[in-house]
């Protein structure tokens, strides 16, 4: 008789597995570390995934799936572009703050396998900023914005978000600020951000 998958086992491995891939990296992590830190046994977590890059691929999709169908609402909503960017920094902010691990996740396994976005693009979890791109041609047409183009802002945008994340070490060591500290300097940024690259665009 076949067994059956344990859902409560199931969110056991993949936070196991979050946790060892965050401080090891997808070369670094054993599927015997995290069977253990799973609280089961090395064969119970091939019986749940079958090697460490479907167990990877899990816990990226399990993590970023969150967070992606929240940025592609604020992107492709009716919202003013001053709008979607308050409300892109502080959502994405506000989610990494909860799992921090994430950006640099995602950029050490770009790194390590380059073919890792058609996992996303399989996934669905890309970002659409195709709306986004046309309603910021049409604020420069009309005169609102300054010439500028969308992917380009968009950059912007996602660079002055993600940038602190992964480089937290260097950031804390520069502003002598510690854990705490590095927080409260992160939720001020969801003020500052938006307001810099709104400031930055738009037409006075």
């Amino acid at each position: 008789m076949a067994r059956t998958k344990d859902e409560n086992t199931e969110e056991q491995i993949l936070e196991a597995a979050k946790n060892v891939f965050q401080t090891k990296g997808m070369d670094g992590a054993r599927m015997q570390e995290i069977a253990d830190n799973a609280g089961i046994n090395k064969a119970m977590l091939h019986y749940y995934y079958r090697n460490k890059q479907l167990l990877f691929e899990a816990v990226f999709k399990s993590a970023f799936s969150l967070l992606a169908p929240q940025l592609n609402k604020i992107l492709n909503d009716d919202s003013s572009i001053e709008d979607k960017i308050r409300n892109f920094t502080t959502n994405y902010i506000s989610f990494i703050m909860k799992h921090p691990y994430l950006p640099n996740f995602i950029i050490q396994e770009l790194n390590r396998n380059p073919d890792f976005i058609i996992t996303i693009q399989k996934n669905n979890t890309l970002l659409n900023i195709e709306k986004f791109k046309a309603q910021v041609d049409l604020e420069v047409s009309q005169g609102n914005l300054k010439p500028t183009k969308g992917d380009q802002l968009f950059i912007n945008i996602l660079s002055l978000n993600i940038f602190p994340f992964v480089a937290k070490p260097l950031i804390k060591a520069f502003t002598k600020e510690d854990d705490k500290g590095f927080e409260r300097l992160i939720e001020q940024r969801k003020t500052e951000v938006s307001e810099f690259i709104i400031n930055s665009i738009k037409q006075h």
